[in-house]
């Protein structure tokens, strides 16, 4: 079915993120102007919400002298296909402007209905081990929209890098923003990049990435990381960390990768510094509409007890409280984050290690070291995001050949990430509920630039994405045969967006990293 310079575009009650989205990208791509017209136009396309429809599910006719209607059943289903309209009109649809101007444009005569099996789909970005520039993660929201992603986890701080303006906390964007210099490689390479290197999000620039993503009905969950991954924070402000047991005033912004033993004091001055860092978030990202912007992920991960063991104030805040461990005083930490941002209507969710020491009653969990973290918090109620790093950790290399840059982890594959099932065996229907979805992570620590992140994510995001969206049938069972020669259509698609992806034949020459030392490890990653 043909689309042309007369072909209209009637948008109903509802529908207008949608509506603005057509005009703005694909009618730009297309050069369609798409003006508004009658809804019994011939070659209309026709917008409209339907509430015998899920929220997410859509249905799109195109139909022969009829045009082509959309139906959601909610605005973000309607959007969802709108990202399938776009696939069905070929590459061109994902340029910025026409290329072949004057070529006919059509859409197949079809029915198409769909609706996702996951509520969450998400991407982590991890902005904070090197800092990618605000245009950027406007540029990955656009992709995400374009495979049916609709979460996108924000790692705004870490130990190398703070990466949001507090006005309250000045020194967190003059000082913890930028590190002097920076390992490049694994933490054992011995080479280093002796630029300065950082980089921060204005509110401004906060605000402009969550209004774009709520154009495209993603939610933006940003972490702030407590009580580890936080040496940026306190090379800033030394009265965060354990000044009776190292030098804080003397702590840098660190430079290299791995866990870092300077974690946070479980002090008064600590809670109250969070919570005025906290205050400022949650009015950058505020909750609206979309199903997750009330979240916000505190972290909770890898955070190292050496310190709070040899401090005096650390064992004299665990004897105030009755705590028998260090265990139990992380547990505190977390607990008192997520009973402060309950208070002000919204959710804390942390990666799978604040089960240990208990658990928030309303806390959600990342699992990422594995499945079990996730059953255990499923069967204990807990609302779950399955993100293990074994399947869907995407810093992780993609094939054994030596020509992989700076190769970390387990070989996971496109395959592998297309046969992930993210609801593990043994639960019941009951606790399977408590999966929200999924989640790809994008970690940057080797990922130095805009071309890293994209051959790292692509083309494993896209399996990622159909694991995510569709219900597919066991793991073993899938057609990956099939899965690859649609990919050979969408590897169009990813060149005419510009994605630096890793093509199937292995890296081309400027995309290796000779001599840059990685991690991998061998074999099969354990299932745990």
């Amino acid at each position: 079915m043909p689309l042309g310079q007369d072909t209209t575009l009637w948008a109903g009650p509802g529908t207008e993120r949608t509506e603005r989205w057509l005009r703005a990208t694909l009618g730009a791509a297309l050069g369609l102007p798409l003006r508004p017209g009658p809804p019994d136009a011939h070659d209309a396309v026709r917008l409209l919400l339907d509430d015998t429809l899920g929220p997410e599910a859509y249905r799109l006719a195109a139909v022969a002298g009829r045009g082509v209607e959309l139906r959601g059943g909610g605005p973000a289903g309607l959007f969802w296909g709108a990202q399938t309209l776009r696939q069905l009109l070929g590459p061109d649809a994902f340029r910025r402007a026409p290329v072949r101007p004057d070529a006919a444009v059509g859409v197949p005569c079809a029915v198409v209905e769909d609706a996702p099996r996951f509520r969450w789909r998400g991407l982590l970005l991890d902005v904070a081990r090197h800092f990618m520039p605000k245009d950027g993660v406007l540029r990955y929201l656009e992709l995400m929209a374009a495979h049916k992603l609709n979460v996108l986890h924000l790692h705004l701080t870490d130990d190398q890098g703070w990466r949001i303006e507090i006005k309250r906390y000045p020194k967190l964007a003059e000082i913890a923003s930028w590190r002097p210099r920076t390992k490049f490689g694994h933490r054992a390479s011995p080479l280093w990049d002796e630029k300065p290197h950082g980089g921060h999000y204005t509110h401004d620039d906060i605000r402009e990435i969550v209004a774009y993503a709520a154009e495209r009905h993603i939610s933006v969950v940003p972490e702030i990381d407590v009580p580890g991954h936080s040496q940026a924070a306190i090379a800033a402000y030394p009265e965060l960390g354990n000044a009776d047991v190292v030098d804080t005033a003397a702590l840098p912004v660190w430079d290299t990768w791995g866990i870092s033993a300077n974690v946070l004091a479980p002090t008064d001055t600590t809670l109250r510094f969070y919570e005025g860092v906290f205050e400022e978030v949650l009015e950058l990202f505020p909750a609206d509409a979309a199903e997750f912007s009330h979240f916000v992920h505190v972290g909770g991960d890898e955070c190292r007890k050496e310190q709070w063991s040899g401090s005096v104030t650390a064992k004299n805040r665990m004897a105030d409280l009755g705590l028998a461990d260090e265990d139990q005083l992380q547990a505190w930490f977390i607990g008192h984050f997520d009973a402060w941002l309950a208070a002000r209507g919204r959710r804390l969710i942390g990666w799978d290690e604040i089960l240990e020491g208990g658990l928030a009653p309303g806390a959600a969990v990342s699992s990422w070291r594995g499945y079990a973290g996730g059953v255990a918090a499923a069967r204990a109620g807990h609302d779950v995001v399955m993100c293990p790093e074994q399947y869907v950790y995407l810093d992780h290399r993609q094939a054994p050949g030596e020509d992989e840059p700076v190769p970390i982890g387990y070989v996971r594959t496109l395959e592998d990430v297309y046969r992930f099932e993210p609801v593990p065996d043994g639960l019941s229907d009951a606790e399977a509920r408590h999966v929200l979805g999924t989640q790809a992570n994008v970690w940057t620590e080797v990922l130095e630039d805009a071309a890293r992140v994209d051959y790292q994510a692509f083309p494993r995001l896209a399996a990622f994405a159909e694991v995510a969206w569709s219900a597919l049938p066991a793991p073993a069972e899938r057609d990956f045969a099939g899965f690859e020669r649609r990919m050979t259509a969408h590897y169009r698609r990813l060149d005419a967006l510009g994605v630096a992806y890793r093509p199937p034949a292995g890296p081309r020459p400027w995309q290796r990293r000779p001599g840059v030392p990685g991690r991998p490890i061998d074999g099969p990653p354990p299932v745990r």
